[in-house]
């Protein structure tokens, strides 16, 4: 099992930036792809992005194309997701997990979850 845990989230306005980490502990991280989700009240949990072991490989939701970039410290057994342009519609829990596949964009293809970060987005 790996533990984890997101950090960063907090309150800003459209239009700002916020950066989430994804802190890692107990098995090895670096052997993972990673992957960031998040979930709004009443909604199911969507994929946000996804990154591969070694960083090489990245993969995104239409709805944040452009806007955010997911990106891992192996070293630190740190990932972290910078999201730009900030929209109200951004709104949830985001969610860091561990990929039991590499190509996986739903949630049942992870297997280790942290608790959740709030970000929330003002108009």
């Amino acid at each position: 099992q790996v533990q984890l845990v997101e950090s960063g989230g907090g309150l800003v306005q459209a239009g700002g930036s916020l950066r989430l980490s994804c802190a890692a502990s107990g098995r090895t991280f670096s052997r993972y792809t990673m992957g960031w989700f998040r979930q709004a009240p009443g909604k199911g949990r969507e994929f946000v992005a996804r990154i591969s072991w070694n960083g090489g490989s990245t993969y995104y939701a239409d709805s944040v194309k452009g806007r955010f970039t997911i990106s891992r410290d192996n070293a630190k057994n740190t990932m972290y997701l910078q999201m730009n342009s900030l929209k109200p519609e951004d709104t949830a829990l985001y969610y860091c997990a561990t990929a039991v596949y590499s190509t996986a964009v739903t949630a049942g293809g992870y297997t280790d979850w942290g608790q959740g970060t709030q970000v929330t987005v003002s108009s």
